[in-house]
This record gives C-alpha cells, sequence and structure tokens, in this order.
C-alpha cells in the first residue's frame, strides 16, 4: 500500500501531530466506523508513527459521527466470500500490529470514546492506557452476533481489566454496558458529558506530553510484563528501569527540578 509521507493523509483516519499529541480519528462515520482492511492497514501505519517519532509523546484516538467503532465491516467480510478467511488474517494481523505497538510505544494512549463501541471498536478502548468516555457510549463485544469470536486484543485486556467471569459473560452473551457500568466495571477510567470529551482527552494529553517520556514508556513496559513474569524478574526489570531513567537527561532534569523546588521542563530534556 502506497501511503503518502509528507501530509500524512489517509482514507479511513484524520491525522493531527501537533505540539507532541499525535491525534487518530475514526472516519468512515457512512460505515460507523467500521474497520474494514484499509482501515487496518491505516492503524497499523499511524502506530509505526507513533511508535518510530520520538517527538511523539502523547496520542490521542477517537472518532467522528455518533458511533466510536462499530466493530468490522461486515458487508467487507461477506462480499469475500469463500476468502474471508484469508481477509481476516488480513485484517486482523494488521489491526494487531497496530495494537502491539500502541501498547509499547512510549507516549501514552488515550481513547475519546465519542459513542457505541462494538466488536473490535470495544477491543481498541480496552487497549488505551487512559480512556475517557462520553456518558452516551455504550460497549458490546457482538462478536457471536455474527458467529465470530474476539479479535484485538479483547481477550489480553479484558480479564486484566474485569475479571474472567465477567470477560465471559461479555462474550459469550453479548451484554451492553453503559458508560457509567463500564466506568464501575473498571473498563474506563473517567466518564464526562459529550461535549466534554475531547476538551477533557486533550487537556490530559497536554499533560501527559509534558512529562517524562522515557518513564512512561518504562511504565507502560513493566504493566505489560507483570502477569507472564516471575517477581523476581519483575523486580529486576523495575530496577533497571528506574536507574535508566533517572539516569536519562529527563531524569537528571526532574531531580535538579525537586532540588531547585520548581517544575520539572521534561520537554527540553529530551
Amino acid at each position: 500500500m502506497d501511503y503518502p509521507t509528507a501530509m500524512r493523509e489517509y482514507n479511513t483516519l484524520l491525522w493531527e501531530n501537533t505540539n507532541g499529541i499525535a491525534k487518530i480519528t475514526l472516519n468512515r462515520p457512512d460505515a460507523a466506523n467500521s474497520v474494514n482492511l484499509e482501515m487496518a492497514q491505516e492503524l497499523m501505519h499511524v502506530a509505526m508513527i507513533c511508535d518510530e517519532d520520538s517527538s511523539i509523546r502523547a496520542v490521542i484516538l477517537t472518532a467522528t459521527g455518533n458511533m466510536f467503532c462499530a466493530g468490522g465491516d461486515v458487508p467487507s467480510f461477506h462480499a469475500a466470500g469463500d476468502d474471508i478467511g484469508i481477509l481476516l488474517k488480513e485484517v486482523t494481523a494488521c489491526l494487531h500490529s497496530a495494537n502491539a505497538r500502541f501498547a509499547r510505544m512510549a507516549a501514552p494512549l488515550i481513547i475519546a470514546v465519542n459513542g457505541t463501541a462494538a466488536g473490535a471498536g470495544f477491543s481498541l478502548a480496552a487497549s488505551g492506557d487512559i480512556v475517557i468516555a462520553a456518558d452516551t457510549a455504550k460497549f458490546t463485544m457482538a462478536y457471536t452476533g455474527i458467529g465470530a469470536s474476539p479479535d484485538g486484543g479483547s481477550s489480553v485486556y479484558l480479564p486484566r481489566l474485569i475479571g474472567l467471569r465477567r470477560s465471559q459473560e461479555l462474550m459469550l452473551t453479548n451484554r451492553v454496558l453503559k458508560a457509567q457500568e463500564a466506568l464501575e466495571w473498571g473498563i474506563l477510567t473517567k466518564v464526562v458529558a459529550p461535549d466534554e470529551l475531547m476538551t477533557e482527552a486533550e487537556a490530559l494529553a497536554n499533560k501527559l506530553a509534558n512529562g517524562p517520556l522515557m518513564a512512561h514508556g518504562k511504565i507502560k513496559e513493566l504493566l505489560l510484563g507483570s502477569y507472564s513474569n516471575s517477581l523476581e524478574t519483575q523486580l529486576e526489570l523495575e530496577s533497571r528501569g528506574i536507574a535508566k531513567c533517572v539516569s536519562s537527561p529527563e531524569g537528571r532534569e526532574g531531580l535538579l527540578a525537586f532540588t531547585e523546588k520548581r517544575k520539572p521542563d521534561f520537554v527540553s530534556a529530551t
């Protein structure tokens, strides 16, 4: 696929990168922002940019229209006929590549859920480092409604966030959660009025973008491995991580600012 490099223009996404904050907006409102092969490819590409561009210190993922994301683009899947298995392996290969890079990039990922998140949309929402939702948003797995099993990382994130029993219920019954319920279950970080959603997300992105990028990345790395590493391995990673962070220019600035009783300037120190 030929990606433009100068303007970063996409067919299914809107892309902005300003003052250290990248903003990715799902932009297929007439198709409920559902994920087709092209969107999966473009998400993979922007995730690679966010992972590689050291000037990006926070990332916001949101959507246009009234829906956050209805999941996979079912009409395109149906149209694939006997090649549906090949198509879905292509779509998930790209989507999961995006998932992995968002998870492993240093910049925190803020997801601003503006409307219903179903299927892969729910999976995307659950994968954020911080997830803010409009109080009108709803969440449902929806996969078994078309005879499918989950993708997009939900089988990793949901059991960690809400436990096995609740994950089983959501995935097997397609229970619909309102935003407040999703907050109470631990899927969301915060619920706000719809007209406050982007203001809240952007304010948080600005705060994080002015924070220590290396430390944020190390936190993400430690938490990602905390369920699979032994105690001794995790303790060693913590030891090495804090030593590396504090030895970095950001860490030295943080120590100096503390001793001088001033606010640290992590951006200039990077």
